[in-house]
């Protein structure tokens, strides 16, 4: 089973996406910016909880091998 597509004329294709433009509602600057703000705020506190996930194991890895090679 063959399907064809149509093809569309590049003039028709750039009035469609006009169009199509027209209906997408945009952000406000003050949502965009609001919305980047928490993306940055999260990324930072995130990359801290790791940060201090990894100390704690890493410090304790340390010692539980200190103990078995008894130094």
């Amino acid at each position: 089973m063959k399907i064809e597509k149509k093809k569309t004329s590049p003039a028709l294709f750039v009035r469609q996406v006009r169009q199509e433009l027209q209906k997408v509602t945009w952000p406000e600057k003050k949502d965009t910016f609001l919305s980047s703000a928490i993306v940055i705020l999260l990324i930072i506190l995130f990359s801290l909880f790791f940060l201090l996930t990894d100390q704690i194991w890493s410090f304790s890895i340390k010692k539980i091998i200190q103990i078995g090679s008894g130094f």
